[in-house]
């Protein structure tokens, strides 16, 4: 796996950033350009399991690795959720199975600047290079409107 980064500037406060990025209602707007309909299933607490699904109830899944609240957070990816079963074992889960996705706030200049690091296969490089920078672009749109 390769890891790759983006990053944004926000002029907002990291407080009204990071509610956006977690939010149940914020998280399925910033996360459409991935998936439309998509939602987070979890509690976003330090060991707790995350649920990553489609608007078809398909995904990942995932545990919380690390969580500063405002910070950063680190979310290792252990799985796949399917028809309602988790599968950790398959040849496809097995070519990605502990990536980390990690998100993390920090102030420059009275803004704020949110930084993306993931594990990738070669598969899905290209795909995420398109697709972060319009999430990243959705956040700002969201926390500067």
């Amino acid at each position: 796996m390769e890891r790759i980064y983006f990053k944004i500037e926000i002029d907002a406060p990291k407080e009204k950033v990071w509610d956006i990025l977690l939010g149940e209602t914020t998280y399925p707007k910033w996360t459409a350009p991935f998936s439309e309909g998509s939602r987070a299933v979890t509690d976003w607490q330090v060991g707790s399991k995350a649920l990553f699904l489609s608007a078809e109830g398909d995904g990942m899944v995932s545990q919380i690795a690390e969580h500063i609240p405002n910070e950063y957070i680190s979310i290792h990816h252990l799985g796949m959720y399917i028809n309602g079963a988790e599968d950790y074992n398959s040849e496809e889960v097995k070519k990605w199975a502990g990536a980390v996705e990690s998100y993390k706030l920090s102030t420059k200049d009275g803004k704020s600047l949110l930084s993306i690091e993931l594990d990738t296969t070669e598969d899905h490089k290209d795909y995420f290079e398109e697709t972060w920078p319009k999430a990243l672009e959705k956040v700002k749109e969201l926390a500067e409107g």
